[in-house]
């Protein structure tokens, strides 16, 4: 049977006077549910005026953890998650339209993670982040859909230039501004180790590859890990919200698929 532990710290940091990111989660209550199920965890980080940025993301993850318990234990984990970006940007989207004109820049970003079985499924929009960590390395499982990455993934522009960019954090791809989204999403595979790290811009701007294996790496209390690494990002930077979320996977259920549904492998 899957089993996870998992861990979660959220934080306005040092220079904003509002958190406007938000952070949630879907936890199985059986061990049936725990298989037809999973788990469900999301990080959103909301921009606007007037302080609607903290409703944008609020909205978002809100959406996606209602949607995934309505969900039908049968649907395909990208298939349940790709459902429930779209339905959290509508959600989103409707939000800024009942706020007017005070709502007109507000949006948000949204990374979530499902779990079950043995496969962990992310899909995403924005620039937050989902990380593994995986037998002493670490590599980001999302895009940041920001003008310039685009630029950069296109070669617009130099590395040296994406750096310096003043778009590096200008958004490309986000939940609130249109009625129709698409988001990125991977597929992979569990195994027993793994830590999964989702965290806002304002904790992976602050934080490098090393000082997040490092920290996010060691084993321990988990329950102090999330706090320990945006304390770090806080910092190193400081000028943003920070957000982090963090799984470790201590054992997974091997499955195969068998016209279209699970089975145990013994």
């Amino acid at each position: 049977m899957l089993e996870l532990e998992f861990s979660q710290f959220s934080d306005r940091g040092p220079t904003r006077q509002r958190n406007e990111d938000a952070v949630g989660s879907v936890l199985p209550e059986t061990p049936q549910e725990i298989r037809s199920r999973g788990w469900l965890f999301a990080v959103a980080d909301g921009v606007g005026g007037h302080g609607m940025g903290d409703v944008a993301s609020r909205t978002a993850v809100d959406s996606a953890r209602a949607g995934y318990r309505r969900a039908p234990t049968t649907e395909m984990l990208t298939s349940t998650l790709i459902r429930l970006v779209q339905q959290a940007n509508s959600s989103v989207h409707s939000a800024a339209l009942s706020a007017g004109p005070e709502g007109a820049d507000m949006a948000t970003t949204l990374v979530l993670c499902a779990m079950r079985y043995d496969r962990a499924v992310i899909a995403h929009v924005g620039d937050s982040r989902c990380y593994r960590i995986q037998k002493g390395a670490v590599s980001i499982l999302t895009k940041d859909h920001t003008i310039a990455n685009e630029q950069r993934l296109m070669g617009l522009i130099t590395a040296q230039e994406f750096n310096s960019s003043e778009n590096r954090h200008i958004l490309s791809r986000s939940l609130g501004k249109d009625l129709f989204i698409s988001p990125d999403v991977a597929d992979i595979k569990l195994m027993p180790g793994d830590v999964f790290v989702l965290c806002s811009d304002g904790v992976h701007n602050g934080i490098s590859d090393a000082a997040l294996l490092r920290i996010a790496g060691k084993g321990g209390d988990i329950a102090l890990l999330a706090e320990e690494i945006a304390r770090h990002a806080m910092e190193q930077d400081g000028s943003d919200n920070v957000t982090v979320l963090i799984i470790r996977v201590l054992d997974v259920e091997r499955t195969s698929m068998y016209r279209g549904r699970p089975y145990k492998i013994r």
